[in-house]
């Protein structure tokens, strides 16, 4: 009797495994809680968004007296910092869409891991990062004069594909803080700003007070946009590899400390109700 009961018991829901959450929210994620992903977005960001800041920038430091190598310098810099719209912007309204959608409770109270399920989400705006700088450094070849040396290119992929990881791990950072706050784009235009400004994207680090560099120092963006110009530079491996441990480091902090923020505001919002409100 007692064997037939425990037979008749349903069987108790097991969380999914990491790879079945991971792939699942890569796959549903853009139709989802980024659905503002659409072709025209994607395009946009990948072919235009680079164009135009680097053709403002360039006028820029050409109407303040800069020469070719300033340019080029500044039409590098521009390149790479184009991966924060599609890294951080993406990744950090992920919060803002589900709080929209009416979503977001329903996610907080299911089994699947929370690790997996960000990173998931992370997997298709790295892939678009990726595209967003190869085309933004193509510009800078074809338009700004910039040399890049085909024995750097795979110097070059390593330093993009770690500089892409780490800034969406950044994004991810951001998308815990803007769990706890009424909206992300404030946050995420912050730190656009900042990271044109402290990560050497138009003017070198050297030229910042002592105070602004060490601050510059704990973006994911400067390392890799360090390791992307020394790489252009034909730098010798040992420099290189030191600089990629720093990108890779950078953006495995941000992802360890992003999953510390997400569960302790998560804990504040549901104590407060901040969850719902968007």
């Amino acid at each position: 009797m007692a064997t037939a009961l425990a037979s008749a018991r349903p069987a108790e829901p097991t969380s999914p495994t990491f790879w079945r959450t991971f792939w699942a929210n890569a796959v549903l994620a853009p139709r989802t809680s980024l659905g503002f992903m659409r072709l025209d977005f994607v395009l946009g960001t990948v072919f235009v968004i680079p164009l135009t800041q680097m053709v403002f920038f360039a006028f820029v430091v050409q109407l303040g007296g800069g020469g070719a190598s300033a340019i080029a310098f500044t039409a590098i810099g521009n390149a790479v910092a184009t991966v924060s719209y599609s890294s951080v912007f993406t990744v950090c309204q992920t919060t803002d869409n589900e709080k929209t959608l009416g979503t977001m409770e329903h996610l907080l109270v299911s089994p699947a891991g929370r690790f997996a399920l960000y990173l998931g989400r992370g997997l298709i705006p790295i892939l678009i990062s990726l595209a967003t700088v190869a085309v933004g450094l193509t510009y800078a070849v074809l338009l700004f004069g910039v040399s890049i040396p085909v024995a750097t290119f795979p110097g070059l992929a390593v330093s993009v594909v770690l500089t892409a990881f780490a800034m969406v791990g950044f994004g991810l950072l951001l998308g815990g803080v803007a769990l706890y706050l009424r909206t992300s784009i404030i946050l995420g235009n912050i730190f656009l700003f900042i990271g044109l400004l402290l990560s050497g994207v138009n003017f070198p680090l050297s030229s910042l007070p002592p105070a602004l560099q060490y601050l510059g120092d704990a973006l994911p963006l400067t390392w890799g946009l360090a390791a992307i110009r020394a790489a252009i530079s034909g730098s010798a491996l040992g420099p290189l590899a030191v600089l990629w441990a720093a990108v890779a480091i950078s953006g495995i902090v941000s992802i360890g400390l992003s999953m510390g923020l997400w569960d302790f505001f998560e804990r504040r919002a549901k104590a407060t109700g901040s969850i719902a409100r968007f």
